[in-house]
C-alpha cells in the first residue's frame, strides 16, 4: 500500500505510520521504553478498531461481528520455547507476554492467544496447526466464540 493512495484518509495514514514504526522496532534493538510505547499504541489501535466496528455496526443497525478466542491447548510433548515462538510469530506477543501465556497453557491446560473476528481466528488456528505439524509438534490450537 502506497502512502499516496491513502492520503485522503488520515486514520489509515496514522495506522500505516504506526505499523512501520512497529516493524522497525521489532527489527531493531530499541530501548525497552520505546518497545513498550509501540505495544501500547498497537493495543490502542486494536481497541479503536473494535470500538469503531461496534459503532459502525450500531449505526448500520446490524449487530457487531462475532468475536472468537484463539486458544492453545496443553500437551506433554511440545517444548515451552516452541509455544513462546508461536505466540511471538503468529500473535505478535512480546517475550514477556508470550511467556506468561505459555505458563497459563502449561498450568491451566489452555491459554488465550487473542480475540479476533471469525475469519481471522480461523486463519490463525490454521497457521499454528500447520506450523506445528511442519515442526513435528502435536500442539493443538482451537477457537471458541467469545
Amino acid at each position: 500500500m502506497h502512502l499516496s493512495s491513502i492520503s485522503t484518509h488520515p486514520e489509515q495514514m496514522r495506522q500505516v505510520i504506526i505499523y512501520k514504526i512497529l516493524r522497525h522496532l521489532k527489527n531493531s534493538e530499541a530501548e525497552p521504553k520505546l518497545k513498550y510505547a509501540a505495544n501500547s499504541l498497537k493495543a490502542d489501535m486494536s481497541t479503536q478498531y473494535r470500538e469503531g466496528t461496534e459503532k459502525l455496526a450500531a449505526e448500520a443497525g446490524t449487530p457487531p461481528p462475532s468475536m472468537y478466542k484463539v486458544l492453545l491447548l496443553n500437551d506433554d510433548y511440545t517444548p515451552m520455547d516452541f509455544v513462546v515462538l508461536i505466540l511471538q510469530q503468529f500473535f505478535h506477543k512480546d517475550r514477556e507476554q508470550a511467556t506468561r501465556i505459555m505458563f497459563e497453557v502449561h498450568t491451566r491446560g489452555h491459554g488465550v492467544c487473542g480475540i479476533f473476528a471469525k475469519d481471522v481466528a480461523a486463519t490463525k488456528v490454521e497457521q499454528v496447526l500447520h506450523f506445528s505439524q511442519v515442526h513435528q509438534h502435536p500442539l493443538q490450537c482451537v477457537m471458541e466464540e467469545n
